[in-house]
C-alpha cells in the first residue's frame, strides 16, 4: 500500500508575529530617490500556523521624532483591508532632499496586528527637478588623440573646495555625479564605498548622479570637498573599440567625449531653519595626483612618492594647484565619429547630459577579500599567485620595495602549461597595474580605483625577492546586489557548477550586466542578459539593478523601434543594430522580473517602447513565419549545429508575443493582449506547416530546433510534445558517445535543453547530462578546474588546450567567466529542487520537485540523492530539502514563508523505483511541512 504521512514540525517555540523586511524601490533604507511616488514592500515573520495577512498601515513621516510618537505628516493610509505586502506611495507630495521615515504593521487573518516594523528610512533627492550645479573640468590643452597603435591614459584630476560655516547644521546632503568615473571625500575621508560612480550611460541622453548623506560628517567650521576624476566609460577606452577601429580617429576611445567633468551640489540645512546651496564653479582647485594613468579597461599607474597626503583636509595647500574652469570652457571639439554603421561628425567637448536622474540602484562595493592560495616563482623577479577563484574586482597589494621601485602587475583567469599567464583572450585590454613604491621601510599597500580586471591569477614583476602570499589579496567587486540563493546536492561537482554560475554573475554585475569582465569587451549584451535573468533573480535580488539596466536599453533604441544587441550602445558592430534572441531582450526581461518579484513596473515604465518594438518586428515580419531579423548572432557557440536565423526568429516571436499577452492582460491591456494572442496563433500555424513532420520530427533538425519549439511553445498537445522531444533525444542519442555527452546547443538552446527534456519526460537524461563530466558539458569545466562558467564548451580542452582541435580556434574569443550557459541554475532551482513562482512575484508558490526515477546504471554518475535549497522571495524565505532514506523512502521537507500558499506536487509512487511516477498536487500553507512517500 502506498501511503503519504504529512506533518507539520513544531519543534521550535512559536516566534512572535512580525512585519519585517522593509524595503523602498527594491533597496533597503536608500539615499537619493527620486522616485515621486516609491513603492514600499515588506514580509511577515513568524512561525503562526497559516500565517497570512489580511490588513495593513503605513505611517511615513518627514521625521523619526513624529513617527516614533505614532503620527504621520506625510501618509497615514488607514487600516487598509488588502492581503498584498506592495504599495505605491499615495500621500502628499513627498519634499526632496528630507528624510523620510516610515514603518508598517499588518493584521493576521485572526484580526490580531502585529507590533509596528522597525522605523525604516530614506532620503530622497530632487523629486521633480535635478541637480542644477554648473560643470567644471581641468584646462585641457592637449589634441584630440589620433593614434591608434599608441595607448593614451590620462591621469585623473584631484579637485577640491575648502568652504566655512558659523551655523550648526541639521542635514548636508551632496549630489554628484561626472562625464566619467569619481570618488567623493570630504575632510580628508572617502566618502561611501562605491565604486565607478555614477555609473554607464549614454551621456548624450542620460546621466546618473548620487546623493549622499553628510551630515554626521559636516562640521560646523571649516570643511573641505574633494572628488577624484578619472576617464572611465565616458572618455576612457570602451570595449573592443580599439581593437576594430571604433570612435573618433577608430582609437576606441573618447566615444563620448574628450574631456571628463564633475557637478557636485551640496544642500545644507541651518539650526535656525534657512539653507544654503554651495555647487562646484570655477573657485575649486584642480591638480593631478599620484596616479599618473587609469583607464577602466586599461589598469592604473600609481606612483606612490608623489602622493599629495591630506589633500581633501582642512587647511591644506592647494596654492599650487590651479583653478578649475567650466567645462564648455575646453571649447568645442567636433570629429568624424566612425563605427561599423556610420561615419559622422559629432561633438566631443562639453556636452550637458540632458537628464540627470539619481542613481536607482546598488552600488558597486568590494564585498569580499579573498587571499592568495599559493605563489610560485615564474623568472627570476617575477611570480604568479593564484587566487584558486576567478573573480571580477582590484587586488590590494602589501609589499615592501625601494624608492622608485616599479612593481608591474598583470592578471590572467588561466595559466599556460609553463605557468605563464594566458592574456590571449583579453585582446587589447592591457590589465595592467603598475605601482611605483615610495620606500616606506614598514611596507606599502595600494589598490587601484578606476580600473577592474577579471582575474584567478595574478602576476608581480619587479621584485627582488620572492614576496609573502599576504602581498596579494583579491577584493570581488560588483554591483551589491544581496544573494538570495542557496543550492547543494549530493553531488559535488553539480553543487560547484551552482556556486560557478553565482561567482560569474557577480564577476559580470559590474554596473550592469556585461558579458565578461576581463577583456576588451564588458558591454550590457541583450541575448545574454535575457538568457540569464530568471536565473539571476533566484541568486541574488536583481530588481533594483535591472531597473537601471532597462534605462539604458529603452535609450539605445533605434529610430525604427528595435532594442540593440547591447546596452548602453557605444557604437555599432555586427551585420545590424538590432538582432533576434537579443532584441527580444526587451520583452523577456520584464517579464521574468516581473514573475521574480511582482512587480508590474517592469513593464509598465516600458510599455511603449515595448509595444512599439512589437509593432516593429511585425512590420518587418507582416506574414509571420520568421524573418532574417537583424544580426545573425543566433544560436551562439553552438557545437557544429546551426540552427537558421528565419527559424530561430520564428520561435522567439512566438515567445515574447506570449509573454507580450500576459503583461497586457496584467496590465490591464485587454485589446493588446488579444493582438498579440492572435499573432502568436498565426506563428504556430506557420511553424506546423512549415517545419512540423507528420512523425513530429522538425526540419530543421538541429537540437536547438527541436529544443526552441518545445521551449517557445509551438507545440501545445502533450502527445505531440512528446513525440517531438522523442526526436530530440535521438538526437543528442546520435552524438554521444564514451567522451561525449551529445550536447551541441549554444547560448540559446542551452538554457531551455533541459526544462523541456524534463518537461516531455527525459528528466532522468537531463539529470546525466547536468552530472555528467564528459565534453561538453557543465561539469567537463568543474573537472578541468573552472570555478566559473566558461564563454564556450570548448574554451579549454585537455587534449587541445586553449586553440582547439585544429589548434586554429580563436583564444581572443575566449572568456572564462560568461554567465550564459549558466541559466541552466533557473533549471536546478525550479525543476531539481522545485522552487517556482505559480503566480508573480511569489504570491502563490510551486513546489514541485523532480527526483530520479531510475537506477545508476542508466548514467555516468550515481543519481543525486539528496538536494538542499532555498530562495528569499519577495515574501521571504522559500526552503526546500528531499533525500533518498536507507529504507528505500523519500523525505520531503518545505518551508512556506508567511502569506502565501504553496501547490506541491509529490509523486504517488517512490520515485526510485517507478519509470512513470503519477503526481499528486495539493495546497499547502505557510509554515514547516514534512512528507515522507513510501
Amino acid at each position: 500500500m502506498i501511503r503519504i504521512l504529512f506533518a507539520a514540525l513544531l519543534t521550535l517555540p512559536l516566534q512572535a508575529y512580525e512585519t519585517t523586511g522593509l524595503q523602498v524601490e527594491h533597496r533597503s533604507n536608500p539615499v537619493g530617490l527620486d522616485d515621486s511616488e516609491p513603492r514600499f514592500q515588506w514580509q511577515l515573520t513568524g512561525d503562526e500556523p497559516g500565517l497570512s495577512q489580511t490588513a495593513y498601515q503605513i505611517l511615513v513621516a518627514s521625521s523619526a521624532e513624529i513617527l516614533a510618537g505614532g503620527k504621520a505628516d506625510l501618509w497615514d493610509n488607514g487600516k487598509v483591508a488588502s492581503p498584498f505586502s506592495h504599495v505605491t506611495y499615495a500621500g502628499k507630495v513627498l519634499p526632496s532632499t528630507t528624510g523620510i521615515h516610515w514603518k508598517v504593521r499588518t493584521w493576521n487573518a485572526d484580526g490580531e496586528a502585529s507590533p509596528w516594523s522597525e522605523d525604516q528610512h530614506f532620503t530622497t533627492a530632487l523629486i521633480g527637478s535635478q541637480p542644477s550645479a554648473p560643470w567644471i573640468s581641468f584646462k585641457d590643452t592637449t589634441p584630440f588623440h589620433k593614434d591608434r597603435q599608441k595607448l593614451h591614459l590620462p591621469a585623473p584630476r584631484y579637485y577640491r573646495k575648502q568652504l566655512s560655516t558659523d551655523k550648526k547644521v541639521t542635514r548636508a546632503i551632496a549630489y554628484a555625479s561626472a562625464l566619467g568615473i569619481y570618488e567623493l571625500h570630504l575632510n580628508g575621508e572617502r566618502v561611501g564605498d562605491a565604486y565607478f560612480a555614477p555609473g554607464w550611460t549614454n551621456y548624450r541622453k542620460r546621466a546618473y548622479y548620487n546623493a549622499y548623506d553628510l551630515t554626521s560628517q559636516f562640521q560646523q567650521g571649516e570643511n573641505t570637498l574633494g572628488a577624484i576624476v578619472a576617464d572611465g566609460w565616458y572618455a576612457g577606452y570602451v570595449a573592443y573599440g580599439k581593437l576594430v577601429g571604433y570612435g573618433p580617429f577608430k582609437t576606441g576611445r573618447n566615444i563620448y567625449g574628450k574631456t571628463p567633468a564633475l557637478m557636485v551640489q551640496l544642500e545644507l540645512s541651518y539650526d535656525d531653519g534657512s539653507t544654503e546651496t554651495i555647487t562646484t564653479d570655477s573657485s575649486w582647485k584642480v591638480a593631478t595626483g599620484p596616479e599618473f594613468e587609469a583607464d577602466f579597461l586599461m589598469g592604473e599607474g600609481y606612483d606612490a612618492r608623489k602622493e599629495l597626503g591630506a589633500w581633501s583636509g582642512n587647511g591644506y595647500d592647494d596654492s599650487k594647484w590651479q583653478n578649475a574652469i567650466p567645462a564648455a570652457d575646453n571649447g568645442s571639439h567636433k570629429q568624424v565619429f566612425i563605427d561599423r554603421f556610420k561615419k559622422e561628425e559629432q561633438e566631443f567637448g562639453f556636452v550637458e547630459p540632458p537628464v540627470l536622474q539619481a542613481y536607482p540602484a546598488q552600488p558597486v562595493r568590494i564585498t569580499e577579500e579573498i587571499p592568495a592560495e599559493s605563489v610560485s616563482e615564474l623568472k627570476p623577479g617575477t611570480f604568479v599567485f593564484d587566487l584558486g577563484q576567478n573573480i571580477a574586482g582590484l587586488i590590494r597589494l602589501q609589499i615592501k620595495g625601494e624608492a622608485g621601485q616599479k612593481i608591474t602587475i598583470r592578471y590572467g583567469e588561466m595559466l599556460h602549461p609553463d605557468g605563464r599567464l594566458m592574456t590571449e583572450n583579453l585582446r587589447e585590454a592591457r590589465s595592467t597595474d603598475i605601482y611605483i613604491c615610495k620606500g616606506d621601510s614598514k611596507g606599502e599597500s595600494w589598490s587601484p580605483r578606476f580600473t577592474s580586471h577579471g582575474f584567478q591569477f595574478v602576476e608581480l614583476s619587479g621584485l627582488k625577492e620572492k614576496p609573502p602570499l599576504t602581498a596579494v589579496t583579491g577584493l570581488v567587486m560588483h554591483s551589491d546586489t544581496p544573494f538570495s540563493s542557496g543550492f547543494e546536492c549530493s553531488d559535488p561537482l553539480v553543487t560547484q557548477v551552482y556556486n560557478n554560475a553565482v561567482w560569474t554573475q557577480r564577476g559580470n554585475w559590474i554596473d550592469l550586466p556585461t558579458d565578461c569582465p576581463q577583456r576588451d569587451e564588458r558591454m550590457g549584451w541583450t541575448g545574454d542578459a535575457q538568457i540569464y535573468a530568471a536565473s539571476a533573480a533566484y541568486h541574488a535580488d536583481v530588481a533594483a539593478f535591472f531597473k537601471k539596466w532597462l534605462r539604458e536599453l529603452e535609450d539605445a533604441i533605434t529610430p525604427e523601434g528595435y532594442y540593440p544587441s547591447y546596452a548602453p550602445y557605444p557604437f555599432g558592430h555586427g551585420g545590424a543594430i538590432h538582432g533576434t534572441a537579443w532584441s527580444d531582450a526587451g520583452i523577456i526581461v520584464p517579464h521574468s522580473l516581473w514573475q521574480a518579484t511582482g512587480n508590474t513596473v517592469f513593464f509598465d515604465a516600458h510599455w511603449p517602447a515595448m509595444t512599439r518594438y512589437m509593432e516593429a518586428r511585425k512590420k518587418h515580419d507582416p506574414e509571420l513565419e520568421g524573418s532574417a531579423f537583424g544580426a545573425p548572432w543566433g544560436d551562439w557557440l553552438n557545437v557544429d549545429d546551426e540552427t537558421p536565423h528565419e527559424y530561430i526568429d520564428l520561435c522567439y516571436f512566438a515567445k515574447i508575443c506570449q509573454q507580450m499577452a500576459e503583461m497586457a492582460e496584467a496590465g490591464g491591456h485587454g485589446d493588446e493582449a488579444a493582438r498579440y494572442r492572435d499573432w502568436l496563433a498565426t506563428l504556430r500555424a506557420n511553424f506546423r506547416a512549415h517545419h512540423l513532420q507528420e512523425d513530429g520530427s522538425i526540419e530543421p533538425s538541429s537540437q536547438s530546433a527541436y529544443v526552441l519549439a518545445l521551449d517557445c511553445n509551438m507545440l501545445t498537445d502533450p502527445a505531440e510534445r512528446r513525440a517531438t522531444a522523442d526526436h530530440l533525444v535521438k538526437l543528442l542519442a546520435s552524438k554521444a558517445g564514451p567522451e561525449n555527452t551529445g550536447m551541441s546547443t549554444g547560448f540559446l538552446g542551452t538554457k531551455p535543453l533541459l526544462p523541456v527534456l524534463t518537461d516531455t519526460g527525459h528528466h532522468d537524461l537531463a539529470l546525466s547530462l547536468m552530472q555528467s563530466r564528459k565534453f561538453p558539458s557543465w561539469g567537463y569545466e568543474v573537472k578541468n578546474g573552472a570555478t566559473t562558467i566558461w564563454e564556450r564548451w570548448n574554451s579549454y580542452t585537455e587534449e587541445h588546450g586553449f586553440g582547439g582541435a585544429d589548434g586554429k580556434m580563436n583564444a581572443a574569443m575566449n572568456s572564462f567567466s560568461h554567465y550564459a550557459f549558466g541559466a541552466v541554475t533557473e533549471w536546478m532551482m525550479s525543476t531539481l529542487v522545485g522552487i517556482a513562482p505559480a503566480e508573480p512575484g511569489y504570491s502563490k508558490i510551486l513546489l514541485h520537485p523532480h527526483f530520479p526515477t531510475k537506477s545508476s546504471d542508466d548514467t555516468d554518475q550515481e543519481p543525486i540523492s539528496w538536494v538542499k535549497a532555498h530562495h528569499d522571495s519577495p515574501q521571504g524565505r522559500i526552503a526546500v530539502s528531499w533525500k533518498r532514506q536507507d529504507d528505500g523512502s523519500l523525505l520531503y521537507e518545505a518551508s512556506v514563508p508567511p502569506n502565501t500558499t504553496a501547490e506541491l506536487i509529490l509523486p504517488e509512487t517512490s520515485p526510485w523505483t517507478s519509470d512513470e511516477p503519477q503526481t499528486k498536487s495539493q495546497e499547502v500553507g505557510p509554515g514547516q511541512h514534512r512528507f515522507i512517500v513510501k
